[in-house]
C-alpha cells in the first residue's frame, strides 16, 4: 500500500474514532481534573488531555520525526471547552499533515524519546499505526472514570448503558 493511500484510509479511521472521543472530552468536568480511582492510576484530567493531544502526535510523527516526552508541551487548560477546542484543532492539524503525505515519506524513522534518550525507534508508518489505538485505549480509561463519577458515558460503537434508546 502506498503512503498516500495509507494516509487517506487513516484519515477515515481518525474521523470514526475522533467523533466518539470528542463526545467523551465534552463531558469531562474540570472539577474532577485530579481524580484518580487508584494511587497508580493517571489523573482524569491528564487522560482527557492525552486524548486531546494524541492527534498532535500524528503531526509530530509526520513532520518532525521525533517526540521527546520531556519537552513535549502540554496545554494547561482552565476549562473543558479549552480541551475540546485543543482536540478539535489537533485533529485538523493531524488531517492536514496526513493529507500532505507523499509516497515513501512514511518509511523514514521516527523516534520517541525521554530526555533525549531514544525509547522507541521505528518507521513513521509503524508509529502512526498505533496512534489511533493509543487514543482509543485512553478514551476507554476515561469512560471508566466517567462512570465512576456518574458522568453519562456517550454512545461510542453503539448505544451505551447511559444512552439506551437514544
Amino acid at each position: 500500500m502506498t503512503d498516500t493511500i495509507f494516509a487517506k484510509g487513516f484519515i477515515r479511521e481518525m474521523d470514526n474514532e475522533t467523533a466518539s472521543t470528542k463526545k467523551c472530552i465534552e463531558r469531562f468536568k474540570m472539577e474532577l481534573f485530579d481524580y484518580k480511582p487508584h494511587e497508580r492510576s493517571m489523573i482524569m484530567g491528564y487522560l482527557a488531555l492525552l486524548c486531546a493531544e494524541i492527534p498532535l502526535w500524528i503531526v509530530a510523527i509526520i513532520n518532525d520525526g521525533e517526540i521527546d516526552l520531556a519537552t513535549f508541551e502540554h496545554l494547561h487548560p482552565k476549562t473543558t471547552e479549552e480541551i475540546v477546542l485543543h482536540f478539535t484543532d489537533n485533529v485538523a492539524k493531524a488531517k492536514e499533515a496526513l493529507a500532505g503525505v507523499t509516497d515513501g515519506a512514511l518509511d523514514a524513522k521516527f523516534e520517541l524519546k525521554a530526555n533525549g534518550k531514544v525509547m522507541v525507534s521505528a518507521t513513521k508508518r509503524e508509529h502512526l499505526e498505533s496512534t489511533i489505538n493509543h487514543m482509543v485505549h485512553h478514551r476507554g480509561q476515561l469512560t471508566v472514570y466517567m462512570r465512576l463519577n456518574e458522568i453519562l458515558v456517550p454512545s461510542i460503537y453503539g448505544p451505551s448503558a447511559d444512552e439506551k434508546g437514544f
